[in-house]
């Protein structure tokens, strides 16, 4: 059964309230992935019953096809064909392969000196074994001046060591996907700075970050009840760089049995890694459920939650907010959560400016964690090109009692469905760095830590402001809620010099409470962003 509540937060922005059981297909496995450098795909995916996939070009087995002529228009047409046809049975691999343990498959590596684009400049491209987890290959492709040729699979490109059983002589398993590498920390190491692999997912870094949250090409019907469907990347065309470039491009053709679809990105590694996408989609059957630029992180525990868990560390998370730029200007900034039931935010707005998951949390401190280093897990903004018109960036918290666990997912759905048979355009730019601030006008929300009053009777709120926001300006709280708000204080913080603005509520017979804060001057403008939160019980 679903509940649904609405209300009005801020100008231009709504937030609704769902909840229903949770299974563990919602939860994806991470903290051994990352452990090695994978990327994160949903495990509940690539653990069911492989996705359909008509291949691009044969790339197993026979003889290696011929090269073709390949451009963007080229990939759109192959996507809007197929989208025609019925989604057929997707190849995997043999059990040698997707039997193969974790220790197992990290213990196949590609050889550094096999890397692509080794006579074309700074970047170089790897590829990824199948195996373990990945056990759906993909296609894979070199574009040069306009001619695409497939990469056939080479056992010679990967070192096997000695945990990797003994595998036929005659083995032809593909490759499952591919990462790139660039000097983005210093310029005599070439880093890894994204990686495509496992469905539609992918992530990237920045300078002085490690890998964290990811991204997917699509998401649909996530969080419903019906369960969710994962589009998965079949084929990757690689274009070989020029020799001084300072950006790559890679394109991907992307099948689901609801739709396929056309991807571009454009990367431009360094202080923040920017990729500009490009995207046509074409449905195969009405799209309702969609989430275009989906995000998927994870949020364990800090302040918010703290006293929920027993831990020597002093947050645990790769995220712990989501950032909006509304299309009338308004930043809104809504810390994340770990409720005890699944929840849904969805945050109507037309033509929306930018929103993104972001770590704020930057010292060491803030953790205490010297295996993770969550304070260099990067934030992930985007930017959309073009109006997308009216609709609602969508937030899922799902609960979770484990960093292993990916529970975050935020994404923008769109009002309007997109019909059978349609073609969907957009263009975004995901930015991949440390901070995506608001304006320096404006006043942001540090920090926010929760609990019970001193006399326990009530629900007690305080946030900390990164700057001491009334110095010199007339300047006062604004608070507002579903429940009613008392004993409003805000303060300067003598021991930071920044601001601290406080208030409580009373929790009784109440299930949750959506909250709004901000501080305004004397004539009621903003000095600060929006902040939002939903208390659940």
């Amino acid at each position: 059964m679903l509940r649904r509540t609405i209300d009005i937060l801020s100008r231009g922005a709504c937030c609704f309230q769902v909840e229903f059981p949770v299974s563990d297909a919602f939860l994806l496995s991470r903290r051994l992935l990352l452990s090695f450098g994978l990327s994160l795909p949903a495990l509940s995916a690539l653990g069911q019953p492989a996705l359909a996939r008509i291949r691009v070009e044969p790339s197993r087995g026979g003889d290696k096809p011929e090269p073709f002529a390949f451009d963007w228009a080229w990939l759109v047409e192959r996507a809007r064909s197929l989208a025609q046809d019925d989604h057929g049975e997707a190849d995997t691999v043999d059990e040698a392969f997707s039997d193969l343990t974790y220790d197992q498959y990290r213990d196949i590596r590609f050889r550094s000196d096999a890397a692509l684009f080794a006579d074309a400049g700074r970047f170089r491209a790897d590829l990824f074994h199948p195996g373990f987890i990945y056990r759906t290959p993909v296609d894979v492709f070199l574009v040069e001046d306009g001619t695409a040729s497939a990469l056939t699979y080479d056992r010679s490109l990967f070192d096997f060591g000695p945990l990797v059983p003994e595998i036929p002589a005659d083995a032809n398993p593909g490759y499952s996907g591919v990462r790139y590498r660039y000097p983005i920390n210093r310029p005599d190491v070439l880093d890894e700075f994204a990686v495509f692999q496992g469905a539609s997912y992918f992530r990237a870094v920045g300078r002085n970050t490690l890998y964290g949250l990811s991204a997917r090409g699509l998401a649909l019907r996530t969080a419903d009840p019906r369960g969710e469907e994962f589009p998965a990347f079949t084929a990757f065309f690689l274009e070989k760089p020029e020799a001084n470039s300072t950006s790559v491009v890679v394109m991907a053709l992307l099948e689901s049995p609801s739709a396929t679809g056309a991807y571009r990105f454009t990367m431009r590694p360094g202080t923040a890694t920017v990729m500009d996408v490009e995207a046509a989609l074409f449905a195969r059957t009405e799209l309702t459920s969609v989430g275009l630029a989906p995000l998927t992180s994870m949020f364990l525990f800090n302040g918010v939650n703290r006293s929920q868990f027993d831990d020597f560390r002093e947050a645990v998370h790769d995220s712990d907010g989501l950032q909006i730029q509304t299309g009338a200007g308004e930043w809104l900034f809504r810390p994340l959560n770990n409720p005890a039931t699944l929840q849904v935010s969805g945050f109507q707005d037309n033509g929306p400016r930018g929103f993104g998951l972001v770590q704020r949390s930057r010292r060491f401190e803030d953790y205490q964690d010297l295996e993770a280093h969550y304070e260099k897990r990067p934030s992930a903004w985007v930017e959309p090109i073009g109006d997308w018109g009216p609709g609602e960036i969508t937030l899922v918290e799902i609960p979770t009692d484990s960093e292993t666990n990916d529970n975050i997912v935020a994404f923008w759905h769109p009002t309007r469905p997109i019909a059978e048979g349609a073609m969907f355009t957009l263009s975004y730019r995901l930015s991949w760095g440390e901070d995506f601030a608001p304006e320096d006008t404006l006043a942001r929300v540090a920090h926010t830590r929760a609990g019970l009053s001193f006399d326990g009777q009530r629900q007690i709120f305080v946030l900390d402001f990164d700057r001491d926001v009334a110095a010199g300006v007339d300047a006062g709280p604004d608070v507002t809620g579903t429940a009613e708000i008392v004993n409003v204080v805000m303060k300067r913080n003598d021991v930071t010099g920044t601001t601290r603005l406080s208030f409580e509520f009373s929790s009784e017979d109440l299930d949750s409470a959506e909250l709004r804060a901000r501080i305004v001057d004397a004539q009621g403008a903003a000095l600060s962003e929006t902040w939002l939160f939903r208390w659940t019980a």
